[in-house]
């Protein structure tokens, strides 16, 4: 096998990778938009999950943001397009979901939302 080119980047795999939705204030929809596109990207790239950041509300009661993606986690999980999600609320080792998630992927255990309860994250096994 040839070595890379002096300066030449070796792309790692990224098992799970994170996308911030919050980023920009986006509306409903264009956060929606893009997670299809980063969900679309991060199965393309070798990942097999996603960390969505998207907010809980700037009121501290839940934001609409937060459930529009979530109801789109729903909806793509019933159509198979992803294989299941967690809310960050649920986002514990006592979950079942959660817990399978993580012992398909190790290093989610060590991800420092997990067991606080953050209704502001979801994580997504593609």
């Amino acid at each position: 096998m040839t070595p890379p080119a002096p300066g030449a980047r070796i792309a790692a795999v990224q098992k799970v990778s994170v996308v911030n939705l919050e980023e920009g204030y986006p509306t409903a929809n264009q956060a929606l938009l893009r997670l299809e596109f980063e969900l679309r990207q991060a199965r393309e790239h070798g990942a097999r999950a996603v960390k969505v950041i998207h907010g809980y509300g700037s009121s501290g009661v839940g934001g609409v943001l937060r459930d529009a993606v979530q109801r789109q986690l729903r909806k793509l999980q019933d159509e198979g397009l992803i294989r299941s999600f967690v809310a960050g609320e649920n986002w514990r080792v006592s979950n079942e979901i959660a817990w399978g998630i993580s012992r398909q992927l190790p290093e989610l255990k060590q991800d420092r939302d997990l067991n606080r309860g953050n209704r502001g994250i979801s994580i997504v096994l593609l």
